[in-house]
């Protein structure tokens, strides 16, 4: 990496609060004896190379349908391969802690207009400056229509966020489960597309290490913005928050060995191998502008400068600029002074609402409920597993 390219990262690095004073190397933090880089999903990758091939991802998507529910029986239809494993995956790891679930849970809660917040416009927003997630994102059939993938990946969140997402009435393992039969279907998807083989920089996409550094976005990211922001934690809230991240990642198939153990571990790893990666492409500067796009369709109380200066408060103006959001200087000042204090009011330090209060909730509130299910349901949206790249590609 040169030197100004290292500065670059440094400087952003800094402005999103991943990173410290050193130097930043994109390399794992890890003792690991493999390199997440090479390590996909083995088992399920070619289970749902051989349902592709052979044409059944249709009759495996119309079984999946009625599988909602940790606790539901696996629904009949499937191949009996594909079966005996999510029989075997669909259930937490043994070293979950049910307590830290429950109280992960109950902070999730507590803190659910933050999470909502720095979930889709930190994070969704981030992924597209990720350039391997964003060109993966985008050559994929669900590049091609943003909103409903948009839908979907919130429902991750969604139902990773819920009380009991992980009891048997919740929703997030088979969720995770789903989701990880995606990965599968776009690992042996992706390679087939000259667009993508042209634009990318790996042979198969979506590794263990891909997935980690899209938790750092997520998990790691929020986690440092909440602190940034001032907003209460407890220790034992801190630790429950990275717990459920740890199962999740798990139940996506990151192997444990790769997973971070503390918060102080977690900021290491995303120092070196998240900061370093930021960066435009074509595909994520389109994908950034579909997805802000979205909000034209849900009255969200505000203008699309208020929108473009919330995207720069939470990422940084090196990120905005990279995606060309024009400046709203106005908004910018009231993004900047007004949600200090919506927060400071939320958390009881301020007596009285502060203006503007009203408009940032209804904000942060219409924001969360635009990608549940195209903005008309709280409840999830079907995740399906795709049979094809994007069109043309």
């Amino acid at each position: 990496m040169s030197n100004l390219s290292r500065r670059n990262a440094l400087s952003l690095g800094v402005a999103l609060g991943l990173v410290g004073a050193a130097s930043v190397v994109p390399a794992w933090a890890s003792t690991a004896a493999a390199d997440p880089w090479w390590v996909w999903d083995d088992e399920v990758d070619r289970l749902m190379a051989g349902v592709l091939d052979t044409g059944g991802v249709p009759a495996v998507n119309t079984a999946l349908r009625s599988w909602v529910n940790n606790g539901d029986a696996l629904p009949g239809g499937l191949p009996a391969d594909l079966a005996g494993y999510l029989q075997r995956v669909n259930r937490l790891p043994a070293w979950a802690d049910a307590g830290k679930l429950r109280r992960a849970a109950d902070f999730n809660r507590r803190k659910d207009t933050y999470l909502f917040l720095l979930y889709g416009l930190g994070s969704g927003i981030m992924s597209t400056v990720i350039p391997r997630e964003a060109r993966s994102v985008y050559w994929s059939a669900g590049g091609a229509a943003m909103q409903d993938r948009a839908a979907k990946t919130f429902t991750f969140g969604y139902d990773l966020s819920e009380a009991g997402a992980f009891e048997p009435t919740g929703q997030f393992v088979v969720t995770a489960n789903k989701t990880r039969l995606v990965h599968a279907a776009v690992r042996h998807l992706l390679p087939q597309s000259p667009h993508w083989r042209a634009a990318a920089d790996e042979q198969v996409p979506i590794s263990n290490g891909d997935i980690l550094v899209t938790f750092h976005s997520l998990g790691t990211f929020v986690h440092r913005k909440l602190r940034d922001w001032h907003v209460p934690m407890s220790a034992a809230d801190e630790d429950a928050f990275l717990h459920q991240w740890q199962v999740a990642i798990h139940l996506l198939g990151v192997r444990d060995e790769f997973i971070p153990q503390t918060w102080a571990a977690a900021d290491a790893q995303s120092a070196q191998v998240l900061t370093p990666l930021l960066a435009p492409t074509a595909e994520g500067k389109e994908l950034a502008a579909d997805l802000l796009g979205l909000t034209a369709q849900v009255d969200l109380g505000v203008t699309r400068g208020f929108l473009n200066e919330f995207v720069r408060y939470v990422l940084s103006d090196e990120v905005g600029d990279w995606l060309g959001l024009k400046r709203d200087y106005a908004a910018a000042a009231l993004v900047r002074t007004g949600w200090p204090a919506y927060i400071a009011f939320r958390e009881g330090l301020l007596p009285i609402a502060p203006a503007g209060f009203y408009l940032f909730d209804q904000f942060v509130r219409a924001l969360a409920m635009l990608f549940l299910n195209r903005g008309t349901s709280p409840a999830s949206t079907p995740i399906t597993i795709p049979t094809a790249n994007r069109p043309g590609a």
